[in-house]
């Protein structure tokens, strides 16, 4: 979706303006007391836990998500975070969404290859 772009939502209640792509992280110093950490599987305190703290969302990840306003009738724009669960992504628009390999950090990288 175009940054400015006005849609409106599936259900036709609201519209949104969107301002750009972004990828949702899942923030793990959220997570309950105990936790189960990922390496064993086992329970342990969050001072404990090892890896990333924001690790992307797993329910969101084949999906796009945007920054967007929300335009409601008569009440103030409100700025969120919306994931389009009825759109799929295809193998190389995720593999350039959610990229771990380096080559993905580079300045460069602004749209996915037409080759993949």
């Amino acid at each position: 979706m175009e940054h400015g772009s006005i849609h409106s939502s599936e259900g036709g209640q609201y519209s949104f303006r969107v301002i750009g792509p972004c990828c949702r992280l899942f923030d793990r110093e959220e997570l309950p007391w105990p936790c189960s950490r990922l390496a064993w599987k086992s329970k342990e305190p969050s001072w404990r836990r090892i890896g990333r703290r924001f690790v992307p969302d797993i329910a969101a990840k084949r999906c796009p998500s945007y920054s967007v306003e929300l335009l409601q009738p008569g009440t103030k724009p409100t700025k969120t975070i919306l994931t389009l669960f009825s759109f799929r992504f295809t193998p190389a628009m995720q593999e350039w969404w959610y990229s771990r390999h380096p080559r993905s950090k580079a300045a460069s990288n602004l749209f996915p290859d037409a080759q993949s």
